[in-house]
């Protein structure tokens, strides 16, 4: 794997102030377009024997807006075309902390919240294990992602446990979402072939808007 490209991360070259070295920044976070799903760009720190970078440190993220406590890590290892998602918990919600460890996604994020200006609103975003981009997506939202690339290591970081009695999904090719995955024959497991579109979700099954 090819190291990263340094960028507006290079440790040599902080910013100054008044002739001073100013606080380092550890990593940059934009709020993408439903409310609550943050894109994080760690800071990289790279030279000729790799790289080091902090995926996780909780004083930091915390202030940032990505809230926990975290609970259970999970790792999945995917081939080229395989789609995970669109998947939610409902009694147990989950906060997720995702990203790429290896290899490169498509991620996207569904708002499911009844109630919400947002309903059935999605985004997308690509993660990488070159760059080390994370995406923090709040309780109340479904998830899922295509792997482009040959193979995908993807880690999950959530706040609350797994349950499988509590799995719910929307269907991934939902016509009325109109999510343009970059596959057209993809690889599922039997349940997520199995999901409903979101319309036909029965209200109760679905998290409620609780306001931003």
């Amino acid at each position: 794997m090819a190291a990263p490209i340094l960028g507006l991360y290079n440790p040599i070259a902080l910013s100054t102030e008044n002739g001073k070295l100013k606080t380092p920044v550890f990593m940059k976070v934009t709020e993408l377009s439903l409310p609550g799903v943050l894109l994080l760009e760690p800071r990289v720190f790279a030279d000729r024997r790799g790289f080091f970078l902090e995926i996780y440190q909780q004083a930091r993220y915390g202030a940032e807006g990505v809230a926990g406590p975290f609970v259970q890590d999970n790792l999945s290892f995917s081939r080229r075309g395989v789609v995970r998602g669109l998947h939610y918990q409902l009694r147990r919600p989950q906060g997720k902390l995702v990203m790429a460890v290896q290899g490169e996604v498509f991620d996207v994020v569904l708002d499911i919240r009844r109630g919400s200006p947002w309903f059935g609103k999605w985004l997308s975003t690509g993660l990488d294990g070159e760059s080390g981009r994370q995406l923090y997506i709040p309780p109340g939202y479904a998830h899922g992602f295509c792997v482009v690339s040959e193979a995908a290591t993807f880690l999950y970081k959530v706040t609350d446990y797994y349950e499988p009695g509590d799995e719910y999904g929307i269907r991934w090719d939902d016509p009325d979402l109109g999510i343009p995955w970059p596959v057209t024959a993809p690889v599922l497991s039997d349940r997520d072939r199995t999901w409903p579109a979101l319309r036909e979700v029965s209200p109760e099954h679905l998290p409620e808007f609780a306001g931003t």
